[in-house]
């Protein structure tokens, strides 16, 4: 199976701004109804974004305001713009689609925020 491709993570201050890249062009689901995930040392992967089946969006609490979700259908791209990001944000970010309904995730990028 040909995961979707993470990149744009790195290390940035706190309070700064990141933008996440998915491109999904390999991966058979595209960009329908993805979601941005992340997983943070010691922690359960959890949802940070995503397109519903109906392509509206939804947000994990602690996000709303700071993150948002887009898309580019002629890329078949999925981005996340990260604003405001704190300390708390630091996890590996994955993208996935709600029909992917397999246990496997591709690599997913890195993101570190200094406090």
């Amino acid at each position: 199976q040909v995961h979707p491709v993470e990149s744009g993570g790195g290390l940035v201050q706190a309070g700064g701004s990141l933008r996440l890249s998915c491109a999904a062009s390999g991966s058979v689901f595209g960009i329908n109804a993805m979601g941005w995930y992340r997983q943070a040392p010691g922690k359960q992967r959890e949802l940070v974004a995503q397109f519903t089946v109906g392509g509206s969006t939804n947000y994990a609490d602690s996000v709303k305001g700071r993150f948002t979700i887009s898309r580019d259908n002629a890329k078949n791209t999925v981005y996340l713009q990260m604003n405001s990001l704190k300390p708390e944000d630091t996890a590996v970010y994955y993208c996935k689609s709600l029909y992917d309904l397999s246990g496997s995730w591709g690599q997913g990028t890195q993101v570190t925020i200094s406090s």
